[in-house]
């Protein structure tokens, strides 16, 4: 849980960092910018810290050692001595520079703010984020005139759009820090260079990785290994996919064996699943533990991406929630086309 009610906006630095492939400029301020507004100050807190409401962490990371992450040696300083924020603003606007070299990178104002008062799980810390604005929105402006109003246009950061931001907790530094990411732009695996490249960080272990991790697992399983290996309809596999999200709903605690026995219930299926499993976690270099603490918020963002309907040609949707045993597929010989027979007591 994170909760910014009480944090504040202590200093700002603001660079302009452009594509160093297409021979674009690095801009550098050459001071601080204070925020005296008030008003102001409220939609920057706005604009920078809203889109963190989903907690998933992350930390820093390096191959040879921490210290060598640049985003992370450059923002110990920071917090060693908060007055070094403007010149470690400029090794970071720097860095990010030498990172930008993908075509599809824009470039845009680049903010390094020092943040106070931020409440994360129930630790109260300093926080330094990183935020790079790229699209602009058009907007009109309307002003009064003694016969009327005149009607102009212009362009601006839309406080409502973060298109890219990292926020590093000065908390569990021996561990990389606790950080989290935004990256509305370049989703494209070519130019992920936000996360990857510049920051270079990886999930944290905890319950919410955990958690997406697993659910990511299984809806992979349902939807690629049961259609190589088994006969399976599709309502079957929607079944499945039920029990799966239904189980992390329902549990507090995750644990494979009772996973296995309550949700995949064959032998068969249970043997295949251990074993895509295993595969999947050396292929993506991900540690799947057989116990932990389930995360509701990450079962919640999960769960949309388990579909629960049954799409008959250009028909029918049909929408399976609950007991599979009460919908049944058969042909029919005389029209020489599949159907479902579906039981129910109410119609509503």
């Amino acid at each position: 849980m994170i909760d910014f009610s009480k944090t504040s906006l202590e200093n700002i630095v603001i660079h302009w960092v452009g594509n160093k492939s297409k021979e674009e400029d690095l801009k550098l301020s050459k001071n601080t910018f204070k925020v005296d507004n008030q008003l102001l100050k409220d939609l920057l807190l706005q604009y920078f810290l809203k889109p963190f409401s989903k907690v998933e962490f992350f930390h820093f990371t390096h191959s040879t050692d921490i210290e060598m992450n640049e985003v992370f040696n450059y923002c110990s300083k920071i917090f060693d001595d908060s007055s070094n924020l403007y010149i470690q603003s400029i090794h970071i606007a720097k860095h990010l520079f030498e990172k930008s070299i993908h075509p599809q990178i824009k470039g845009g104002e680049f903010y390094v703010v020092y943040f106070d008062n931020c409440v994360v799980e129930n630790e109260t810390v300093e926080a330094i984020g990183l935020f790079k604005s790229e699209s602009k929105d058009a907007y009109l402006k309307v002003h009064a005139q003694s016969q009327g109003f005149n009607l102009d246009c212009d362009e601006g950061i839309n406080i409502n759009k973060l298109d890219k931001g990292c926020l590093i907790f000065n908390t569990e530094k021996d561990k990389g820090y606790k950080i989290c990411l935004i990256d509305n732009t370049n989703r494209n695996n070519d130019a992920q260079y936000w996360k990857e490249h510049f920051i270079h960080a990886i999930p944290r272990e905890d319950a919410f990785h955990h958690t997406k991790d697993y659910l990511s697992l299984c809806s992979t399983f349902v939807g690629e290994q049961m259609k190589e290996n088994f006969e399976i309809s599709k309502a079957d596999e929607i079944d499945l996919m039920n029990r799966s999200i239904q189980y992390f709903k329902e549990k507090t605690t995750f644990d494979i064996v009772e996973f296995s026995n309550e949700v995949l219930q064959q032998s068969n299926i249970i043997d295949a699943f251990k074993d895509f499993k295993n595969n999947k976690a050396v292929e993506n270099n991900i540690n799947y533990f057989d116990e932990f603490d389930i995360s509701a918020t990450a079962t919640k963002a999960s769960a949309k991406f388990f579909k629960s309907i049954l799409k008959l040609d250009k028909n029918f949707h049909v929408y399976i929630h609950g007991n599979k045993d009460m919908i049944e597929k058969g042909f029919c010989e005389e029209k020489k086309m599949n159907f479902y027979q579906l039981y129910f007591k109410e119609e509503s």
